[in-house]
């Protein structure tokens, strides 16, 4: 029996979600740009998917774009946020710990010629306003910050940048990297002051290939790619409805209270159980979203208790998905010493995880510290 603990990584898509995509690859598979009534019929769907999608997000429909998935989303945000305001500053602030699709991101634009500022965290992963406060100014025209860490599960004051912002006079709009947060804990991106969010499906039983970003109503961002009307010209090119379905589909089975109130206690039963073996510390803050616990197996590295691990098909993994197993920024910003930052492991989790699985991890851990360390 196989205990898949990976879900920050992707997720199992649906069945429900599964069957509304083949419908529409098989039935309503028309080009939403088509005039034709196969055409109207599928851009009818593609709309009801953005309202979904919107509603979710707490913003409105025409404020929400399809985009391939989280990176396009994030790379749309800071390329065109930059591309569009370059003249009026150059300075992006941003985190230490951000997604690669931000933090390279930023590192390519600070090659050529932005100045970029990268807010570290504690020790314990927490961030301080105060960092903010004094990082922001009128030179400043992106401001990006997750909404919740993918590899320890830190949640960002986002709420309170703009405040700083605007208190800055900065003409800085404020991105916020959404992927870990949406479908698990509230969006209400308008009321935060957020200008632009970007958020995936495959995070949320949907299929891989398909996200959106939000641009505020009255924010706007220059286009990175050419050749279409679709999106409103800011991301062109015929939209996958199928996924775009599918993802709509996986936001209406979402029931965000009872899955974190399940996924709370699931979290605390795992900490109670990896407090007990010796060895092993937890670098997730005690203020961490319940869906990611990220921890170290002391003297054993992470790849080789991954692969202990999956021999017995419990699946976990050492830190963003995207990083293929090199070392972790965002470990490193947060200063832990390289042992334990070479022996981290990240279990998350999704309402479909049981106490079985963890007892089952649990066990492996034990045996793997007993047979491992000896090596």
């Amino acid at each position: 029996m196989e205990h898949y603990l990976d879900n920050s990584a992707t997720t199992v898509v649906s069945e429900t979600v599964a069957e509304k995509v083949y419908k529409m690859m098989t039935e309503n598979y028309g080009n939403p740009s088509s005039l034709h009534t196969k055409g109207i019929r599928a851009e009818e769907e593609l709309e009801r998917s953005r309202s979904t999608v919107a509603k979710a997000m707490g913003v409105k429909p025409e404020e929400v774009y399809f985009t391939s998935g989280g990176t396009e989303a994030n790379n749309l945000a800071v390329f065109g946020t930059v591309n569009l305001l370059k003249r009026r500053g150059n300075k992006i602030v941003t985190t230490a710990v951000e997604h690669s699709s931000v933090f390279e991101t930023a590192q390519y634009l600070e090659e050529n010629g932005c100045e970029v500022v990268y807010i570290k965290p504690d020790s314990d992963g927490i961030f301080h306003i105060e960092d903010f406060e004094k990082a922001i100014d009128k030179n400043t025209i992106l401001v990006s910050a997750m909404a919740v860490n993918n590899e320890i599960g830190t949640i960002l004051p986002i709420e309170k940048l703009k405040k700083i912002i605007e208190k800055k006079n900065s003409p800085a709009l404020l991105h916020c990297d959404c992927v870990q947060a949406f479908g698990k804990i509230p969006l209400k991106l308008s009321k935060a002051g957020v200008d632009l969010a970007s958020v995936s499906g495959h995070k949320i039983h949907a299929p891989k290939g398909v996200g959106a970003l939000y641009v505020k109503k009255n924010s706007r961002i220059k286009p990175i790619f050419f050749g279409g009307e679709q999106e409103k010209k800011l991301r062109p090119g015929t939209e996958a409805l199928p996924l775009i379905t599918g993802f709509s589909q996986a936001v209406k089975e979402i029931d965000i209270n009872k899955n974190y109130t399940y996924v709370k206690e699931l979290c605390g039963y795992t900490k109670e159980k990896l407090r007990k073996i010796e060895g092993i510390v937890i670098n997730s803050p005690e203020s961490a979203i319940p869906y990611i616990i990220n921890f170290s197996v002391l003297g054993i590295r992470s790849e080789t208790m991954l692969h202990f691990l999956a021999q017995k098909e419990i699946y976990v993994s050492s830190g963003s998905a995207c990083a293929k197993g090199k070392p972790s920024h965002v470990l490193e910003a947060m200063g832990l010493d390289r042992n334990t930052a070479d022996s981290a492991v990240r279990v998350s989790f999704c309402e479909l995880n049981t106490k079985e699985d963890i007892d089952a991890l649990i066990e492996a851990l034990e045996e793997g510290i007993n047979k491992l360390a000896k090596r």
